[in-house]
This record gives structure tokens, sequence and C-alpha cells, in this order.
């Protein structure tokens, strides 16, 4: 009887907590960034289970969405706020998975829904374990969810969940716990021996060097460079090949024929609007003029009431839009020459360097080096030219080049996708 006793009061309090849930009220537990609201109804009885932002925890949420979308670890973040002494959701320091937690589970302040206005109850379930006695939980399926919406409870805005769950979602892809760790410098894992196809990696503490040559004596590439060296050599190559005035000119025409054919689209709408506006004024004068001839108003009115509100809609429409004129962007030149200079810049600014360089490493495909006859080191590096000209439309901090030297560039044109090549020459 105590079995049957306790299996039914939990069958009832599940039941009690999960009419609560699809109420929009707590299923149980305190959240970081929310504070709990006790009052009473008008019987004056309890009233419980509401919940109501923390103004001054909710700013911390978002600096941690932001942060993380931005590029930087969790590790990077909770060290940050132990050092600004931000106190963590149960009061001591802040960690790692107390920012990362657990997304199968929803744990963790990057998975909490509840954040953008969902509240998801029932995700365990609760078994006790015949060998230990111990109280363990299980994930229920995802049928199983009880979600609410709870749109007065949003933090975060979707377009930030979305970029934070994109890049949860390329961390969980990635297929080994090495390429699982994030690139410590802006070239790791791109950079390839032209010799035999072998990485390059860090030899010293400011060199990188064939690794196949030094691990296996499989490969005569002997040849060292400096980080920071072939940092600037990359750089400063994709700074001047984008200044051919031959891509100068493709990228003027391209952007030219994107705005126009967006204010094509535009002005279209407008003649369409403007069409149907006609078209209803020419319905309600034949309306009009069929209750002059003898037909009774009843059997017209409602849709004359229908004609008359369709064309105040489109009457406001078109009084608010004006018809774009022909874009011809004569400083159009001007404005790319800027964004191609501010290409270094982005990539050196503190603040910013780790989300740039996670964007510029998606846009290059592999840097290959390799010894010439003449003992120099040449530097091919593939990638995505419009991606890379994108990433440049930033003002950051510029970037010295004293020791960039360019001695020769080619490209290489892609049969689908732009394929930009650049060959550098670097004298040991």
């Amino acid at each position: 009887m105590s079995a049957l006793y306790l299996k039914s009061l939990g069958e009832k309090t599940w039941r009690g907590q999960s009419g609560r849930v699809r109420a929009g009220k707590s299923g149980g537990g305190h959240c970081y960034s929310y504070d709990v609201i006790r009052g009473s109804n008008n019987a004056s009885e309890p009233e419980r289970g509401g919940r109501c932002i923390n103004e001054k925890e909710a700013a911390i949420v978002s600096y941690v969405f932001n942060e993380y979308a931005a590029g930087r670890s969790p590790k990077a973040i909770a060290h940050a706020l132990n050092r600004r002494k931000v106190p963590g959701p149960v009061g001591k320091a802040w960690g790692p998975c107390t920012i990362n937690g657990n997304w199968r589970r929803g744990t963790g302040i990057l998975n909490n829904e509840l954040c953008v206005g969902r509240l998801v109850w029932n995700r365990l379930a609760y078994v006790k374990n015949p060998n230990t006695g111990k109280r363990v939980s299980r994930l229920n399926k995802k049928s199983a969810l009880i979600i609410t919406d709870v749109p007065e409870l949003r933090i975060i805005d979707e377009d930030l969940w979305e970029r934070v769950k994109e890049r949860q979602r390329g961390l969980r892809k990635l297929p080994s716990f090495h390429e699982k760790q994030r690139p410590r410098m802006l070239l790791s894992y791109l950079l390839k021996c032209g010799c035999c196809g072998g990485g390059f990696s860090k030899v010293s503490q400011n060199h990188y060097g064939c690794s196949t040559a030094r691990n296996k004596v499989t490969c005569h590439n002997r040849i060292t460079v400096r980080q920071d060296t072939l940092e600037g050599l990359v750089i400063g190559a994709l700074q001047s090949r984008l200044m051919d005035p031959t891509l100068l000119a493709e990228f003027c025409d391209e952007y030219t024929r994107h705005l126009n054919r967006l204010r094509t689209e535009k002005n279209s709408s407008l003649v369409a609007a403007r069409g149907e506006l006609a078209r209803l004024t020419k319905q309600r004068e034949n309306i009009i003029q069929a209750i002059k001839d003898g037909v009774p108003a009843t059997e017209v009115k409602d849709d004359l009431a229908r004609i008359v509100t369709l064309r105040e809609e489109l009457e406001a429409l078109l009084a608010g839009t004006k018809e774009e004129p022909v874009l011809l962007h004569p400083n159009m030149g001007a404005e790319y020459r800027k964004q191609v200079a501010n290409l270094a810049q982005v990539l050196n600014r503190e603040e910013n360097r780790g989300e740039a360089a996670d964007i510029l490493r998606s846009l290059v495909d592999r840097i290959e080096l390799r010894p010439n006859q003449q003992g120099k080191l040449e530097i091919d590096l593939y990638g995505d030219l419009a991606g890379i000209l994108t990433l440049a439309g930033k003002k950051a901090r510029p970037l010295d080049q004293d020791d960039l030297s360019v001695q020769q560039v080619k490209v290489v044109a892609g049969e689908r996708n732009p394929l930009y090549r650049t060959v550098l020459q670097y004298r040991r």
C-alpha cells in the first residue's frame, strides 16, 4: 500500500506541476537572472510560480551570450567574470561548465531557453537504481517535453541565440579532441607543406616549420618562418591583391547590379500596388453605380467595405514608400579601398580578434608553403575572395607593416566560387 501511495502521489505531483508549466508558471527550482514573485490572489490565497527578470543578472547573461557568439571560450568568459568579482549562480565563482553546461539536458547559461521566452519542462525522468538505491536521472524523449511561450521573460533576441547555437553545433561536428581545441594562432591548422602535404606547425616559440621534415625526416623542406612575419605576409598579400584594378571594377559592377536588382524589386512592388489600387477604385465605382441603378445596398455592403479597407491600406503603403532612383555610386571605389585597408586593422584589434580570426579562418581553405630554386619560401593562399572582402568592412587599429615584403602576386580564376591564390616569396 505504501508503494502504491507513493506512485499515486508522484503522478499527482507531476500532473499538478505540468499544469502550472502550461500556464506559464515555474515548475520548480530557481533560475539565474530571474527572481521569484510571491503574492496572493483575490481569495487571499498564496500565488506561487511567478517569475520576473533580474536586470542585474540579465546583463551578465547578455554579456555571456555576446562574448560566446564573438568567439570567446566558456573558460575565458568565466575567467573574465571572476576577475570582475561577479558572483556565480549559486554565489560561488564562475566555471566553464556553468556557462557551457550540457546541451542535451538543457543545463548551463547558454542552453537555458527561458532566456528567449520558452519555458521547457520535463526534460528528465528520475528513477531509482536497483543496485545502489540511489536516484538517477534519465533524459526523456523530445515528444515528452512540455514547452510554453513566455515572451515577457525574454532576455536574449532570437538572432543572438541562433548565432550561439550555430557555434555550438559547429563545435559538436568536429571529429576529434585535438580539432575541438580552439586554435591559439591565427593560421593554426591552415598551413600545409607544399612539398609533402604535411602540416606546418610551431617548431619553436616564434617559428613555423614542416612537421614531417622534423618528425619523420621524409621531407626536405627545412625552411622556417617567423609567426608574426607569416601572418603579416598573408594579410599584406590580401590587401595588395584586393587593390588590383580588375578586382575593383568587378566589385563595383557586381555591387551596382545587386543594389539595382533590389531597387527594381522594390519599385516593381510599388507598380503592382498602384495597379491594385486602380483596380479597387474601378470596382468601387461599379458598386456605387449598381446601387444607383437599383441594386439593394445590403447585397453589396460587405464587398464595398472590403474594397474600402484594402484601398486605405494600399494608399497608406504608397504614401510612406518612395520609388528608389537608379544607383550609380560614384564613390564606390573609394569605399572599396577603405574596406580593404581596414582588413589588417580588424584582425589585429584585441577586442574582436577572436571573432575576426574565426571568420577569416572559415574563408581560407589552406596555405601552402614550399621552397623554390632560389632558396626562398613561396606561400600559396587559397580562399574565398568575396568573403574576405566582407570581413574588411570594420574600423580598427592600423597594423605595422614594416616587415612585409610582397614580391610576386598571381591570381587563378575559380570555376564555381571565387578562388583566391596569392604567391609570396619570403627570404629566410
